[in-house]
């Protein structure tokens, strides 16, 4: 009879199998290979996590190009529709991604939030816009003006300067004054300022503004609104160029850059019918043939 000898088991696969836990140790004695529900539910939980960590990767990877990337508008239609979208925008008339310009004008909308970016590539469209090389415009409502910054002139163009053209030409339907906005400001075609006198910390300030705002549409292009805190130390050339100090806010007062003119509303509540209605008394030429309300006169604008 051939001796049954006993089966091979190396050193390595005893060693295995001594490392397991007991209950696995019982499990594979007994032949029962079937992983237990224990290591299942490690494995289940372990890819999961795999699964999120991926996940998350790829969502940065894809938030970080489309924040790296400016909405294209394709048609006139659509860059109309988005120019009325909102106060002031800045288009880059560009010829795509790669252009002179393009990653600065993408690092300057990163720094001012207040105002809406896009790009157009399409050259055709730059014709209705009176463009023919790459340009970065500013449109804005309130004097419906175009303000545009040729970027062949411009050997080097730097985020800072692009913010900086922004910044001074972001008139609103009321601005606030100060050193910047002042530039923007007298270079508008428009050159009737409809002044709101102020402090900031009066408790009619917030509300007077946004009275004024919501009535300045109603004369885009005819005057542009302006806010002044008088508050502010260097504002008082402005408030003695009309006669005015910070006590005796708030008051309203209309300047016209062409006569060098100037009017204050009477004393009293400044409501959106008066100042309506003393806006539109200029536009009829009736202030223009009264007094100055006492103010006195001046060769030129300082305020």
């Amino acid at each position: 009879m051939v001796p049954i000898e006993p089966p091979i088991t190396s050193k390595r696969s005893r060693t295995s199998l001594c490392q397991l836990p007991s209950g696995e140790r019982e499990r594979h004695s007994r032949g029962d290979t079937t992983p237990s529900t224990k290591s299942n539910s490690y494995k289940i939980f372990r890819n999961m996590l795999i699964f999120l960590f991926l996940s998350l990767l790829v969502s940065s990877v894809v938030a970080t190009e489309k924040d790296s990337a400016l909405p294209r508008l394709s048609d006139t239609k659509a860059v109309e529709a988005f120019i009325d979208s909102a106060e002031v925008v800045v288009i880059g008339f560009l010829e795509g991604e790669e252009s002179h310009g393009y990653q600065e004008l993408v690092a300057a909308a990163k720094r001012v939030d207040s105002v809406s970016f896009a790009i157009v590539t399409e050259k055709e469209v730059w014709a209705d816009y009176s463009l023919s090389s790459g340009t970065i415009t500013l449109f804005r409502k309130a004097d419906n003006h175009q303000e545009n910054l040729s970027l062949d002139d411009a050997k080097k163009v730097e985020t800072d300067g692009l913010v900086n053209f922004i910044t001074i030409n972001e008139v609103r339907y009321i601005t606030e004054y100060n050193q910047v906005t002042a530039v923007g400001l007298f270079n508008s075609g428009v050159k009737v300022h409809l002044l709101l006198f102020a402090n900031r910390e009066s408790k009619e300030y917030t509300k007077l503004k946004e009275r004024l705002a919501a009535l300045a549409p109603q004369f885009t292009s005819k005057l542009l609104f302006v806010l002044i805190n008088g508050a502010v130390k260097s504002n008082s050339r402005s408030l003695g160029y009309f006669g005015l100090k910070s006590k005796d806010l708030p008051r309203v007062g209309l300047y016209d850059g062409d006569s060098n003119m100037k009017w204050l509303l009477p004393e009293g509540k400044i409501s959106t019918e008066r100042v309506q209605e003393f806006c539109q008394s200029f536009l009829r030429g009736e202030l223009k043939v009264s007094s100055q309300n006492g103010l006195p006169e001046m060769s030129h604008c300082c305020w």
